[in-house]
């Protein structure tokens, strides 16, 4: 059964920092893109970050940039997503999603998705 679960997210205070888990059962994660998108509360789905399967490219929304880190863990079988310096505006819901493949912006062309897990950056 193809399954992607997440982990780590919580309640942080401005300026800290979470690392999220994606963790695939199923399906080896290394043939696959991993997205990261995020969901805020009245707004749609938007992508966060994404790593992409072979040579591992790396993408991040400018929102973002110089604050998060993806990163593949291939003999766990999981993608991470490091989160520092945190702002309210980081708020939302984080799904992991998997396309074969390269990354895409398109949260449509995404195969599977996590149940996702809740961040919250307040103070």
């Amino acid at each position: 059964q193809v399954q992607l679960v997440e982990s780590g997210g919580g309640l942080v205070q401005p300026g800290g920092s979470l690392r999220l888990s994606c963790a695939a059962s199923g399906f080896t994660l290394d043939y696959y893109a991993i997205g990261w998108f995020r969901q805020a509360p009245g707004k749609e789905r938007g992508g966060v970050s994404c790593i992409s399967s072979s040579e591992g490219s790396t993408y991040y929304d400018d929102s973002v940039k110089g604050r998060l880190t993806i990163s593949r863990d291939s003999s766990k079988n999981t993608v991470y997503l490091q989160m520092n310096s945190l702002k309210p505006e980081d708020t939302g819901v984080y799904y992991c999603a998997a396309l074969l493949g390269l990354c895409v912006p398109d949260r449509n062309e995404y195969d599977y998705w996590g149940q996702g897990t809740q961040v919250t950056v307040s103070s």
